[in-house]
């Protein structure tokens, strides 16, 4: 029995760079974007996770928890997917005869690859490395774009905590102290 997955590949975890967390469907990468959280660009086709995680199954027996994190590591955290999404993938993988429990003692349900699942994988094989490109691309990003933006943000943090635990606030200081952020995140999404 097949089972089908309305959103399976298309939802993004997204972190900031400076540890929050967004949430992001759509957009392409970089620019683009707004409303909370940064915006990935599309890692996954409909269709495609189930031959990464194949492809990283395929490299060792994984459980669920360690193809979320190996996902994560792979694109420096701009993409996570979450368990909803990956459980019933690895679900609908194990269906169709392409993974199999690993005998083991393991608490956690660990995967093998099957011949039947080299097969496909196979197949798919230019896909899945396209996919990985992207993300090792957006790890690359991360990593030379994290520590400075984290730095900006931190001394933003620093100086907001300042001014605002001040007694001498008045509501006007205050609503320049807003107006300036606001003006600065419209400055920012135009770069």
């Amino acid at each position: 029995m097949h089972r089908r997955f309305h959103h399976e590949g298309l939802e993004r975890h997204s972190r900031h760079p400076w540890g929050g967390h967004g949430m992001g469907m759509g957009g392409g990468f970089g620019r683009g974007g707004g409303g909370r959280g940064s915006r990935v660009g599309r890692f996954l086709e409909h269709g495609d996770l189930r031959f990464i995680l194949l492809a990283l199954i395929e490299e060792q027996p994984r459980h669920g928890y360690e193809l979320i994190k190996a996902l994560e590591e792979r694109t420096g955290g701009a993409y996570r997917p979450s368990p909803g999404v990956v459980y019933p993938t690895l679900s609908l993988l194990e269906d169709e005869g392409f993974i199999r429990p690993a005998i083991g003692e393991s608490a956690r349900k660990l995967y093998e690859i099957t011949e039947p699942g080299r097969e496909a994988l196979a197949q798919n094989r230019s896909s899945v490395e396209a996919v990985f490109a992207r993300m090792a691309d957006a790890a690359r990003r991360s990593d030379a774009t994290a520590p400075r933006v984290g730095r900006a943000m931190a001394n933003l943090g620093m100086a907001l905590q300042q001014r605002l635990s001040e007694p001498t606030v008045t509501p006007e200081a205050l609503d320049r102290i807003v107006a300036l952020i606001d003006e600065t995140a419209a400055a920012i999404e135009k770069v």
